[in-house]
């Protein structure tokens, strides 16, 4: 009997497609009953294949045999927690820019602000819904971030150089007052965005539409707590950004 495990046919008898032109998303978790439901989410629309692993360490192994499109990390995982797969795998180059959504049991800020601070560039508490999930999901995926490295397929890069602030978007590049300043890839989107339209006022819902890639599916508290850090990072320049009370954020000259 052939071999088609890495094939997958459709409804047309004389075609078949190879799971490798799909998007490809890793699912670490330990429970397995959840870590089955998101990859039957994630399926279910036939242009992702989703793989299941259980621990830290198998995730650091499937990892390396291949770079997946996108992850979907929970936090508390058996040998090697969700924390430190991020951490190392944001430490690395190869794999510095995939894409990472991190599952939690804990709501506290700081837990949430740890996450994001590793490298995360969303998280959902559970319990949450799958649909929720696999939109987060897709948000991602269509705003071109497929595959480490890639970059946003539909943002022009620049060079912004102010008085503290120089940011090359082109290289990926960010410095305040020379010093250079290691931003998560959420937090260089942010940036990118503020800086692309300097001197207006965007809401939490533009900046949740235009930076996350969806529109009101995560509370826009998370738009906060993304800035706070942004702002904590640049030091000096972070005062060009400025909190419009009502309305949203700034990012002034």
């Amino acid at each position: 009997m052939p071999h088609i495990s890495d094939t997958t046919r459709t409804n047309d008898p004389g075609m078949s497609r190879v799971s490798a032109a799909r998007t490809q998303v890793l699912v670490v978790d330990d429970e397995q009953d959840i870590a089955g439901l998101i990859k039957h989410s994630l399926e279910k629309g036939g242009d992702i294949d989703a793989h299941i692993v259980g621990t830290g360490d198998e995730a650091l192994k499937a990892v390396n045999e291949r770079t997946p499109d996108l992850i979907v990390l929970d936090l508390n995982l058996p040998v090697l927690s969700g924390l430190e797969v991020c951490r190392i795998l944001r430490a690395r180059a190869s794999t510095a820019r995939v894409p990472i959504i991190m599952l939690t049991a804990r709501t506290s800020e700081s837990d949430r602000v740890t996450g994001l601070d590793v490298g995360a560039d969303d998280y959902i508490t559970k319990p949450f819904s799958l649909r929720e999930l696999a939109a987060r999901v897709r948000a991602v995926l269509r705003r071109g971030h497929v595959g480490p490295g890639n970059g946003s397929a539909t943002t022009e890069a620049f060079v912004y150089r102010g008085k503290h602030l120089v940011a090359d978007f082109d290289a990926v590049s960010v410095a305040v007052d020379n010093e250079p300043v290691r931003l998560t890839r959420r937090e260089f989107e942010l940036l990118r965005y503020l800086v692309e339209n300097k001197n207006r006022v965007l809401s939490r819902d533009r900046l949740l539409e235009r930076v996350w890639g969806y529109d009101r599916l995560v509370e826009t508290r998370s738009v906060d707590v993304h800035v706070g850090r942004l702002r904590g990072k640049l030091g000096n320049a972070g005062r060009q950004i400025e909190t419009v009370v009502g309305l949203g954020y700034r990012f002034v000259e």
